[in-house]
């Protein structure tokens, strides 16, 4: 089994040669605009384009992967894992809000897409990079995260490497 490699750093920028994926949690709702999309958003058009596509399909669910290529051996895995997003008014899915439902992550539906991007990553020979999936907006627990990506990628010695962002100077 292999390890995680933990870097500080941007996860659209991923370190190493060879083919790449740069893996992500969205949420079901075809919602693009906040959290690291936006950084995937500056640095390529073509995910967001494809993820709003996609969210028009009926394969667009719970679970789903779409990979989209942005460059030679670089795609970004758009991995659905959330069950609608947060807002003030609770948790607002397709069919409306959900006072007090709790956090939008989706373990199961991450450990899904985790072993899907197993296989797209051995049919490329690439490794996968990654912010700390569904522990940012998603409201998950990394206690709870790790572990799913130890069982899929990990057991597969898939190369992955987990981005945290660097704290501001003066932090």
């Amino acid at each position: 089994m292999r390890e995680l490699s933990f870097v500080e750093g941007d996860a659209t920028d991923p370190v190493g040669a060879g083919p790449r994926i740069l893996a992500h949690i969205c949420n079901d709702i075809g919602a693009w605009g906040r959290g690291i999309v936006q950084s995937i958003s500056r640095r390529w058009p073509e995910p967001e384009r494809e993820f709003r596509r996609w969210s028009a399909e009926p394969t667009f669910r719970l679970g789903a992967v779409q990979l989209v290529p942005v460059a030679p051996e670089l795609w970004v895995a758009n991995m659905v894992g959330q069950h609608g997003i947060m807002s003030r008014r609770g948790l607002r899915t397709r069919t409306g809000y959900e006072p007090g439902a709790g956090p939008p992550v989706r373990y199961e539906a991450i450990r899904e897409c985790l072993g899907a991007l197993v296989t797209h990553a051995e049919a490329h020979s690439a490794s996968v990079h990654m912010p700390r999936i569904g522990c940012g907006l998603a409201g998950g627990s990394w206690d709870l995260v790790e572990p799913l990506i130890l069982e899929t990628l990990g057991a597969h010695d898939v190369p992955t490497t987990v981005y945290d962002l660097p704290l501001a100077s003066g932090d």
